[in-house]
């Protein structure tokens, strides 16, 4: 019974053989794939990179990536012009970002101890060459420059009446009646009150000059940068410090059209750069903008411990899509 079981479970050598057309079919079907595969990530002269399937995006950017990062490795503030770029336009010799900056900026202050009456702007208003923007009490002022004034009128009198005094004494003299110290007396009496007569024109013009400091005006046409007093709040001078002492300035003031970036540029890349050299400026907010400029200040002494040297470049037209201190790409143009 044995025997005859083992003889019902006995495989033929023929049948335990894989059919031969299968095993070959299956090569062949390797072997198609392998040659795609190295058909289509095999990297071609006319293509910059290779796509394959839905990756390819993320296949471009990483190539991008690992060949911006192995040819150097820019210093903080300093950002090297990408392989693509370079090749768009040759005349870029270095590339760098900033921030945009204003070329001066102006903190209008007191001349003296006052009292704000009246602030006729705020943040962010446009203003012109001479335009009221604060009025500071001026009553003790203009009663000061009266007062002045009637001393200035006394003088004239007492100049006038020494004049008339001296004209009848020296026809006196001239018919004898009178001494030559009384002449010398008249003459001396009309020079001290011509003094008194100039110094009082002085005082005068003093007070009148206080006066004139009480109306602020605007040195420049600009905009308003910040507003730092409010009506009746007192003003200085100079600060004493504390926080809560009197303000310093009444606002801060700049001309949108003198507008510069400010960059910080590696000391490796400083013989790429020049005084007057050609520049290109492209807001990061907006990339698509484009301003020529200028290499207009080089500093005179670099951070050592950045390595690296501030430069200030001179944005030749700007306009309203320039904001200072935000960032801007500079493209330093080769000479």
């Amino acid at each position: 019974m044995d025997a005859q079981r083992l003889a019902q479970l006995h495989i033929d050598a023929d049948a335990k053989q894989r059919p031969q057309k299968t095993l070959a079919l299956i090569f062949i079907v390797i072997g198609l794939v392998t040659a795609a595969t190295v058909f289509f990530a095999w990297p071609r002269a006319s293509d910059q990179f290779r796509k394959i399937g839905a990756s390819s995006a993320a296949f471009s950017g990483a190539t991008t990536s690992s060949a911006g990062s192995s040819a150097a490795t820019p210093a903080a503030g300093v950002t090297n012009a990408s392989p693509t770029a370079a090749k768009t336009d040759d005349r870029v010799a270095l590339t760098v970002s900033g921030y945009i900056i204003n070329r001066e900026r102006i903190e209008i202050s007191p001349r003296f101890l006052g009292i704000v009456r009246s602030i006729s702007v705020k943040k962010g208003d446009a203003v012109t060459n001479g335009q009221v923007i604060v009025q500071l009490d001026d009553a003790e002022y203009v009663a000061r420059a009266h007062q002045v004034e009637g001393q200035l009128a006394a003088a004239q009198a007492a100049v006038s009446r020494s004049e008339l005094m001296y004209a009848r004494l020296q026809k006196l003299a001239e018919n004898s009646l009178e001494s030559k110290q009384t002449m010398d007396d008249a003459r001396l009496q009309l020079e001290a009150n011509r003094a008194n007569l100039k110094q009082a024109e002085g005082e005068l013009e003093l007070a009148r000059t206080y006066v004139s400091w009480c109306t602020i005006k605007s040195p420049i046409d600009g905009v308003v940068l910040e507003k730092m007093v409010r009506p009746n709040e007192l003003v200085m001078p100079q600060s004493f410090g504390g926080a809560r002492g009197p303000r310093t300035a009444f606002v801060a003031l700049a001309n949108p059209k003198d507008l510069q970036v400010e960059v910080d540029v590696n000391e490796a890349d400083l013989s790429k750069i020049s005084m007057n050299q050609l520049c290109r400026v492209s807001p990061e907010a907006y990339p698509d903008k484009s301003y020529s400029a200028r290499v207009a200040e080089i500093a005179p002494e670099a951070d050592r411990s950045k390595g690296t040297l501030q430069i200030k470049v001179q944005i030749e037209n700007p306009d309203q899509f320039l904001t200072p201190e935000l960032t801007a790409k500079v493209d330093f143009l080769k000479n």
